[in-house]
């Protein structure tokens, strides 16, 4: 288990490709959610995008991390996982190769926040993870519209 989420990284597969180093977010506040194409949830793109663009500039990093874990709801490749988020909700904001979020397989950027939170695991798509700017706090939110996350995302950017 790594000691500090600034360890992680991760692939992408949008705005020109390459990794995340988790290590370049340092002093941002990170929202962090498994996402689905197929899911009755998959409109929080909009939210999502909305509140990406309206606080990225003071320092929100909004980041996608497509699973298939949850009813087999995202089942498209890297290329059309971002074609889809782009002609339907015109995202923005970084999408990650498709991972686990649960289990032995679970991506370490999952063991991390589920760990530094209930422990418990992921219930289904659209789990958003809020992690401050010096990524000493995590705070999870399980089944919450991304609007619903503003007040929490004011506190975090002003702290």
């Amino acid at each position: 288990m790594t000691g500090s989420f600034y360890e992680l990284s991760i692939n992408k597969i949008n705005n020109g490709k390459g990794t995340i180093n988790f290590a370049d977010l340092k002093g941002k506040v990170v929202l962090a959610v498994n996402v689905a194409s197929r899911c009755g949830r998959t409109k929080h793109y909009t939210g999502l995008e909305a509140l990406y663009k309206k606080y990225a500039s003071q320092g929100l990093v909004v980041i996608g991390f497509p699973s298939n874990e949850f009813g087999a709801q995202e089942p498209g490749t890297e290329d059309e996982i971002v074609e889809f988020c782009s002609r339907n909700y015109d995202v923005t904001f970084d999408i990650t190769e498709k991972i686990q979020v649960n289990g032995s397989g679970a991506h370490p950027v999952f063991t991390y926040l589920k760990t530094h939170t209930n422990g418990a695991e992921v219930s289904w798509n659209f789990e958003k993870f809020l992690i401050s700017k010096d990524g000493s706090a995590v705070y999870r939110f399980e089944n919450v519209v991304p609007e619903g996350l503003e007040a929490k995302i004011n506190e975090l950017l002003t702290a």
